[in-house]
């Protein structure tokens, strides 16, 4: 090389590498034109199958059965009083409040009256249920809390005389109430409760007391703000006149008041706590409830199994503690049932948004031709179809639970309590376990519009999470299957 000669620098950028660059930043500062939407902007026809004709009122009818009239109504009412659905942002408070207006229009001015269904009708209970929670599963639960839980002890537990009191009142809502069962120490191992209903021959009362803070009534629906009875499982206890001086009898169910049905505030006795926010379902009031030697009448004891006679005698039809224990939890698996049904029902919902969305959006395609829906997709068949299948899976196969669980309502057969007991554990588990995963994976399927809270997702996921651990954890009921 001759010295005189020059070497452009290759460190440097080129003349024309600047000038490219400053025309890019130019576009920055000088005004655009208004946008004019380019042809590759517009809405493309929706999937490039043959859409297949379905006629969806004979489909609808043969899927949801007798009761689709009654869920249409349902829908029909909230459709029409936008003032009742739920916003995608709203307090903890305030969504509490919504969700007991709802609950109240739906039954004061929808004329639905669900709670005769419990036992007379089932299916018909669980349809009504399923549409109210596809509403707002908060809705959903504070409904079945009240007519399932409160309402089904009482008609469940009790006999004519509970009956004859309390049922107009759970029925019209006057008598909102809560199911305290779980403790803070024990919840699956319902056996194991430490709250005591001790017997008083001089005064003709049951004494219901919280013996420890384990034993403080925890995750209460009902309870925090709006609830004015609870039904109470407490260990029976007798005094006795030997050694002993008492006899624990085994966990029974009480009617307890809980606040003044006029001022609304809480009974002597009565302890009350705000269990807070959760995860989901803040529009369910959940709340601790502690007894300090609170009295109700001896006719407050849900005495279906079993009974204390006005001298202190306890009587029964079943000979032993672990048979009035097997009694009592068998008539309360309609809420395990209930679970299934419900989760079924929010699987529909996200794989409904899904599919739907997959079929609408489109992405990539050959070189200068229309985008494919993002269902053609083999990926995102992988992720839906099956599930899709298996949607239609649990609902004839929780369809089946229910028309079970009727017919054991109708007959009592023991070989059929046995078989609802085992298949609504086993379903229970299976499906509510299969919908949580189902949700994240319909979210994803969504891409960042799955994100959006108004999508949904978020919120069906949040409050369904809970349904594996409601009415009995998930592993704890495959190791009773």
């Amino acid at each position: 090389m001759e010295p005189s000669q020059t070497v452009e620098d290759e460190s440097q950028p080129s003349i024309a590498t600047v000038t490219r660059r400053i025309q890019r930043l130019s576009l920055h500062l000088i005004p655009l034109p208004p946008l004019q939407c380019s042809p590759h902007l517009d809405m493309l026809t929706c999937a490039k199958a043959n859409k297949q004709e379905v006629d969806v009122a004979s489909l609808s009818s043969y899927m949801r059965g007798k009761h689709r009239e009654i869920q249409e109504r349902i829908f029909d009412f909230f459709n029409s009083r936008p003032d009742l659905q739920t916003p995608t942002e709203i307090s903890m408070k305030e969504h509490r409040e919504l969700c007991l207006r709802q609950l109240l229009g739906l039954v004061r001015e929808g004329k639905i009256k669900p709670f005769r269904y419990v036992v007379e009708d089932p299916a018909k209970y669980f349809a009504i249920s399923e549409a109210v929670g596809s509403i707002d599963i908060s809705l959903g639960i504070k409904f079945g809390v009240q007519y399932s839980l409160w309402g089904g002890s009482v008609l469940n537990l009790g006999t004519k005389k509970h009956r004859d009191k309390y049922f107009d009142g759970i029925d019209n809502l006057d008598y909102l109430g809560c199911f305290a069962m779980t403790e803070l120490h024990h919840g699956s191992n319902v056996q194991g409760l430490q709250t005591v209903a001790t017997f008083d021959p001089i005064t003709d009362e049951f004494i219901i007391d919280t013996p420890n803070d384990g034993a403080i009534k925890w995750w209460i629906g009902n309870a925090a703000v709006h609830g004015k009875f609870a039904t109470v499982f407490a260990r029976l206890v007798l005094p006795t006149h030997d050694s002993k001086g008492v006899s624990d009898m085994g966990v029974h169910a009480f009617i307890v008041p809980i606040r003044d049905l006029k001022t609304h505030q809480p009974l002597p006795g009565i302890e009350i706590n705000d269990c807070g926010h959760k995860i989901g379902l803040n529009g369910v009031d959940n709340g601790a409830l502690r007894f300090r030697s609170v009295r109700i009448p001896r006719d407050n004891l849900l005495n279906r199994f079993g009974d204390v006679t006005r001298d202190g005698k306890y009587t029964s039809s079943l000979p032993t503690i672990n048979k009035r224990f097997a009694a009592t939890l068998g008539e309360l698996v309609g809420g395990r049932v209930g679970l299934a049904h419900s989760s079924v029902g929010i699987l529909k919902i996200a794989v409904t948004i899904a599919v739907r969305y997959s079929l609408l959006r489109q992405q990539f395609g050959p070189p200068k031709q229309p985008e494919v829906s993002i269902l053609d997709y083999q990926s995102q068949q992988h992720k839906l179809m099956p599930m899709l299948a298996s949607t239609y899976a649990f609902h004839f196969a929780t369809q089946y639970l229910v028309e079970k669980y009727s017919e054991m309502k109708k007959t009592h057969d023991e070989q059929l309590v046995g078989d609802v007991h085992a298949l609504s554990a086993g379903l229970k588990s299976y499906v509510t376990s299969f919908t949580a995963k189902s949700l994240s994976t319909c979210r994803e399927a969504c891409g960042g519009h799955g994100y959006a809270a108004v999508n949904r997702f978020g919120t069906l996921r949040n409050d369904h999470d809970i349904f594996q651990t409601f009415e009995g954890d998930n592993t704890v009921l495959l190791q009773q299957v």
